[in-house]
């Protein structure tokens, strides 16, 4: 797949495999027109707190990404298999049968029915499926309800973590398995680094898209082209930088996230002396400013940063806007007690028919990454009221 060439409507391609486990997935009845984008065909990207028909993970295997404690990672992904499997499908990643067999074990051990998340023989590099993951897109037309794949090009966050080659693949092989078409945009771009409202206005950091580790050559219109093009959105929003310890150059996941249409939470720090105080004041700054894709201002509610987290003389990215909303649940990263109190009763207020679900990540931000970065929503077609 081509990788940082210049987003254009004729590098979209049409994948289509008949395959048996289609589930609920609508597949397209006729080509992709060539020449046409996303946006032009009626696709869009839904919100996170719109209904998913399932959560995709990639099963952590790479011990370097968590030196010296790789162990405790595996019984942490069981813990969000636990919580997302009761109101949607959990579907892994897993490099062959032996490593199936493995996870089996380990949900076994933390009590979680095996039987549960359906298993994908789909070989990844790392565990970051935000990053690695499809994106997709959904058109709802009368009685239709369509989905396409976004296969954006991927390079470990600027050819930081060789090898990724296994993780750039995996949205067209989940594409080609369930017979869902896939679009490649022809710029490389991670899913963390976006976050949209489903209606028009989407959130990214100056600090990772104008970073030339990406997309070298592209401006910021070109960027914001591609993606009204690709997500149907009509509104850029741009943030400075991220926050400190953050290996992908500023991932919006990490400061700032939609809660509903017109609401943010975005990260502050209350210590002038924190590295990370100035940063974030001025992306609160800026919200305050800014406006949704109809021209309304933001609800801006703050989000606290936990106390600093360090492992071996590094700061970790430790950060409550790393949660990830699931059907019923909110999964919220829990460092110490008294920040991640108040991070709750926030979350808890703005998603009062969801449970807000602490786990503790100490251990896995060890990986520099929290539950936002190792989940990946798959949009499902909401059920009728009467069934």
């Amino acid at each position: 797949m081509p990788t940082g060439a210049s987003p254009t409507a004729s590098s979209m391609m049409r994948l289509m495999v008949p395959d048996p486990l289609t589930r609920g997935v609508t597949a397209a009845r006729s080509p992709i027109p060539s020449g046409k984008t996303p946006r032009e065909m009626g696709f869009r990207m839904p919100a996170e707190w719109e209904w998913h028909r399932g959560t995709w993970l990639s099963w952590p295997h790479r011990i370097s990404t968590w030196p010296g404690k790789f162990d405790p990672i595996p019984r942490i992904f069981a813990e969000i298999v636990r919580h997302l499997s009761s109101s949607e499908q959990v579907h892994i990643n897993v490099c062959d049968a032996s490593v199936e067999a493995q996870v089996h074990h380990t949900l076994e051990e933390a009590a979680v029915d095996p039987s549960l998340p359906y298993f994908h023989h789909f070989p990844t590099d790392d565990a970051w499926c935000r990053d690695h993951g499809p994106i997709f897109l959904v058109r709802e037309q009368e009685d239709d309800w369509d989905q396409v794949v976004l296969d954006w090009g991927y390079n470990a966050w600027g050819g930081k973590y060789p090898p990724f080659e296994l993780d750039d693949a995996i949205p067209t092989r989940i594409g080609t398995h369930f017979s869902i078409p896939v679009i490649y945009p022809g710029l490389v771009m991670e899913g963390g680094s976006f976050d949209v409202n489903g209606r028009g206005t989407l959130l990214t950091t100056e600090s990772c898209l104008l970073n030339p580790n990406r997309n070298p050559g592209l401006s910021r219109e070109d960027l914001e082209q591609a993606l009204r093009d690709h997500l149907a959105v009509s509104q850029v929003l741009w943030l400075g930088e991220g926050i400190e310890g953050d290996d992908t150059d500023g991932h919006v996941d990490d400061i700032t996230r939609f809660v509903d249409p017109t609401t943010v939470v975005t990260c502050i720090e209350d210590d002038p002396s924190d590295v990370n105080y100035e940063p974030l004041l001025e992306n609160v700054e800026r919200l305050q400013e800014m406006t949704d894709q109809d021209g309304h201002p933001l609800r801006v509610v703050p989000l606290p940063m936990p106390r600093p987290v360090w492992y071996q003389g590094q700061r970790l990215p430790a950060s409550y806007a790393n949660f990830y909303i699931g059907n019923e649940v909110v999964l919220l990263p829990a460092y110490d007690h008294e920040t991640t109190g108040v991070a709750r009763e926030v979350l808890e207020e703005l998603f009062p028919t969801r449970r807000v679900v602490p786990i503790d990540c100490f251990d896995l931000i060890w990986g520099l990454g929290a539950f936002h970065c190792v989940t990946q929503q798959w949009p499902g077609r909401p059920l009728p009221p009467h069934v």
